[in-house]
């Protein structure tokens, strides 16, 4: 299994947050410690019915995308963009505390969101989502961030 994070452990979360300050520097990439984490908040806000995303490839692309990348052992990559990278520079609250507790409340609006048996929300480049794989791609998503700002070490999925 490549690095991942359960969202909903709230209080690891906690823990993995705690020594991420403004002037933490990432490890590689040009994000800031608050830039990452309202990066971090645009994509749960995707999945908790807050914005829509649609369907960029096609389905049968997007099928063999899902099944490569977020049900194998695939492991996002140092230094790759995405399609919310071109926000990644802009500020959306006033400090990284506020920015912080508000990716809180998006996790849990994103659990409430997903308590409709058989919802699903629309990843750009993999389709339609259930909670179970959103909880997956999500999982590897914040591992890879919080690897960036060296939250996590590989010595913690061992």
């Amino acid at each position: 299994m490549p690095p991942y994070i359960n969202i909903l452990d709230k209080e690891r979360l906690d823990e993995l947050l705690a020594p991420l300050e403004p002037g933490t520097l990432p490890l590689w990439g040009k994000l800031k410690a608050q830039n990452m984490i309202e990066h971090l908040i645009e994509a749960v806000e995707f999945t908790n019915g807050k914005k829509m995303a649609r369907l960029e490839i096609s389905t049968r692309e997007a099928y063999k995308e899902k099944q490569e990348k977020v049900r194998d052992d695939f492991e996002i990559p140092k230094g790759v963009t995405g399609p919310l990278a071109d926000n990644s520079n802009k500020i959306r609250f006033k400090d990284l505390a506020t920015a912080i507790s508000r990716l809180k409340e998006e996790i849990e609006t994103f659990e409430d969101y997903f308590r409709t048996p058989g919802q699903t929300s629309i990843h750009g480049a993999f389709g339609p989502m259930n909670y179970r794989e959103w909880i997956l791609w999500h999982g590897k998503h914040f591992a890879h961030h919080f690897r960036q700002f060296g939250l996590l070490n590989d010595y913690d999925f061992s």
